[in-house]
């Protein structure tokens, strides 16, 4: 791996740090917890900007063809996927910071740990699967499903009467945000699979 590639596992832990965060901060009702998954998410910010700065860099230091270039513009496409994962994160977190947990139903509360848990499982094959250099896309797809399933299950426990209709809103917006962050890490694993330099098993 070249420099660059080793600090891309630094955003997927940082990304799956948030992600663990904002679920203990929501179900939790620890609101605390919840503004430091805020507030650290610009340093995320900041540190793909730099890494996409690197890239660009790096591409107009010298020419570049072939599968070298096709590995740094799969870097530049994989770096936005970690960033807008982040920001689902730091909106999960936003609800914790309103306590929205506190008023959600108890079958609602164990759906959302059923789909973080999911989607912890998820990044952690999309990081793992970057470092290896090993495509995993068929594992994250199947995991996919699972969480698609979870979302259904949310979305209809939102419209029934046991939470007011403001809480449901929210509930069912968590839903989508645990949705897209098993989306990302899907698209993080084919991404990772098109890297000339790290398709070492496909």
């Amino acid at each position: 791996m070249s420099e660059l590639d080793k600090r891309i596992p630094q955003l997927f832990a940082l990304v799956t740090e948030a992600l663990a965060g904002a679920t203990e901060a929501l179900l939790g009702g620890e609101t605390r917890v919840g503004r430091a998954v805020v507030d650290a998410d610009h340093k995320i910010d900041e540190i793909t900007s730099e890494l996409e700065r690197a890239v660009w860099d790096e591409i107009d230091a010298s020419p570049v063809s072939g599968a070298p270039l096709r590995h740094l513009v799969g870097l530049l496409l994989i770096l936005p996927e970690l960033e807008r994962s982040a920001d689902l994160a730091e909106h999960i977190a936003q609800r914790a910071v309103n306590n929205l947990g506190a008023s959600m139903s108890p079958t609602s509360r164990g759906i959302v740990q059923q789909m973080s848990d999911v989607a912890l499982q998820m990044w952690s094959v999309a990081a793992d699967s970057f470092t290896e250099g090993i495509s995993r896309a068929e594992e994250l797809a199947l995991a996919d499903d699972e969480i698609d399933e979870l979302r259904d299950r949310l979305i209809e426990e939102s419209k029934r009467d046991s939470m007011a209709n403001e809480t449901a809103s929210q509930v069912a917006m968590l839903a989508r945000f645990y949705e897209r962050l098993g989306d990302h890490a899907v698209n993080l694993g084919r991404r990772i699979a098109s890297i000339p330099s790290l398709r070492l098993s496909l």
